[in-house]
């Protein structure tokens, strides 16, 4: 199953949301947004780059839209914990291969009609005969393919008029976990006749909803009014939302330093030693749903077998995280503990093989020494990453604590692009590790662990293959509570013993907020809980 491709194309410094991250500040012509004094919260945000038909969203700027106009049948808390939204219930069968989903009958979209089990059937068929953009997330469904295209013939079935079944390919213990993704929300009928009126003008079932026929002035804002047919968890504390398309961070923040943008969920680099200080009181800095770390190749010259262990784990243990997290990125990183994320429900510190991850220059001498007995090192050790996004810096930096811990030869190997880079990632051909990384796409420990290190995944890039940890992983789907988490704590600690990839930091959700507003919430992804928002 192929979800989201892994985070490559990011740069090093920036705050994330969502996919395909889009970077946001002033509004189209270069203004402020203009404080509202009429608990309308003004926000940050990007032109959406597809019409907001939710299965057909999966970037930033389309995907704060949508996640408050629309309600799938769960959403996901500040903390990554998955809540039921617009299911009253969500039961799996006793090997979780069919999941029954009864919603509530009260729910209603903006437009006065009964949310029906049809009206997600409709949506979800549409997404995978269409193949759009988040058809992918279907693929687990009976009746589609490996990309989730297909028609759901025998996947989907309509019990009454608010129950339906979904029918698995295999047992999947953490499929409730997907179902708080925007591309499992349903569409009215109005929008399933006329997909093009409806993307324009979305009518959902969310806490929000478009402000008027010309609420979406393209490329400069959009404007939410409450939904007053919500009757779900996620109801709003203010009277609506005003998402702002800026063009550059610098100018969302000059705005809010001045209150005259509420919330920005992510500051510019030129501030990250900074922003802190300059709004005490006002900001967020944590772990978000993203790891970022270095692969090794099992094809490069001693880096198979065991020798290749033990230089993983001794260039892992000569990396000094936490002066490069200080230093380079001015605390705005956390230094990496494991294969995951702190922001994932089920995220556990001192699995056993964790040690590798702590700079510990005498071990990693021990362990380069045993490695060169088996063959002596030759050559320079190389870092590749793309230039054009922010890396060099780390990259340097993280060479000279590898150098002056190992005493070899360490630097980066520039490439002109990420493409360019991506291209010689899937040959085959770079002429040593690489940057790579992941992003979340539902808070989930599996879903950071399969599409990365699996055998046959789409993102595993160093070639490591396991069976066992294939195993453990689908074990675990067909487990649930602490009996999958633990299946999935021992497919962590095989990577632990093979170091197939180095984890250096996870990404943080860097933001802020303004004098004007309370209760700001950020989330586990990057993203802001609009509706807990309260002006002052």
């Amino acid at each position: 199953m192929n979800l989201k491709r892994s985070w490559l194309a990011v740069p090093a410094v920036l705050g994330l949301t969502l996919t395909a991250c889009s970077s946001g500040s002033t509004g189209s012509n270069g203004g402020s947004s203009g404080g509202s004094s009429d608990n309308i919260v003004t926000v940050n945000g990007s032109e959406p780059q597809n019409p907001l038909i939710p299965a057909n969203t999966n970037e930033t700027g389309g995907g704060r839209i949508v996640s408050s106009i629309f309600s799938s049948p769960a959403y996901y808390a500040a903390d990554g914990s998955t809540q039921l939204d617009a299911a009253e219930s969500i039961t799996p069968n006793a090997d979780n291969t069919e999941w029954t989903i009864k919603l509530r009958a009260d729910g209603k979209f903006s437009d006065g009609t009964p949310v029906l089990a049809k009206n997600f059937v409709e949506a979800w068929k549409m997404a995978t005969k269409e193949n759009l953009g988040s058809a992918s997330f279907f693929a687990s469904v009976i009746g589609t393919d490996d990309d989730g295209a297909g028609d759901m013939e025998g996947g989907l079935e309509i019990i009454d008029d608010y129950t339906f079944v979904v029918k698995l390919k295999g047992p999947e213990s953490d499929f409730m976990k997907r179902l708080g993704y925007t591309a499992y929300s349903p569409l009215p009928d109005s929008t399933l006749a006329d997909p093009k009126k409806g993307g324009e003008h979305p009518v959902g079932n969310g806490p929000y909803m478009p402000n008027g026929e010309n609420a979406w002035q393209h490329s400069k804002q959009i404007d939410l009014a409450v939904n007053p047919n919500y009757s779900g968890p996620r109801a709003a504390k203010n009277n609506g939302i005003r998402i702002v398309f800026y063009q550059s961070l610098d100018a969302a923040y000059a705005d809010l330093s001045s209150d005259n943008l509420d919330v920005l969920d992510g500051v510019p680099s030129s501030v990250f030693s900074s922003y802190q200080q300059e709004l005490s009181g006002r900001t967020a800095n944590q772990p978000a749903a993203v790891i970022q770390y270095i692969t090794i190749p099992e094809r490069l010259e001693h880096f198979s077998g065991e020798e290749g262990k033990l230089r993983r784990k001794a260039i892992s243990m000569s990396i000094d995280r936490d002066s490069i997290v200080k230093t380079v990125f001015s605390g705005t990183r956390t230094p990496a503990k494991d294969f995951t994320s702190p922001a994932i429900d089920g995220y556990k510190e001192g699995l056993k093989g964790s040690e590798v991850l702590t700079y510990n220059p005498e071990k990693a001498k021990e362990l380069w020494a045993q490695a060169n007995a088996i063959s002596p090192w030759s050559g320079k050790f190389l870092i590749s990453y793309n230039s054009d996004g922010g890396h060099q810096q780390w990259v340097d930096a993280t060479c000279n604590s590898i150098k002056n811990t190992l005493g070899i030869e360490a630097e980066g190997d520039a490439y002109a692009d990420f493409k360019s880079l991506l291209g010689d990632m899937k040959a085959g051909t770079t002429k040593g590790a690489f940057r790579q990384g992941w992003q979340g796409d539902y808070p989930s420990l599996y879903n950071f662990l399969f599409p990365t290190y699996s055998s046959n995944a789409s993102s595993n890039y160093s070639g490591w293959k396991s069976s066992q940890f294939d195993k453990y992983l689908s074990d675990s789907l067909s487990a649930s509570g602490t009996e999958a988490l633990d299946l999935q704590y021992k497919a962590e600690e095989l990577l632990f013993e093979d170091m197939p990839v180095i984890p250096t930091w996870y990404a943080n959700t860097n933001g802020a907020w303004s004098t004007k507003v309370s209760n700001v919430q950020f989330t586990w992804n990057s993203t802001v809980n609009y509706f807990a928002i309260t002006k002052n």
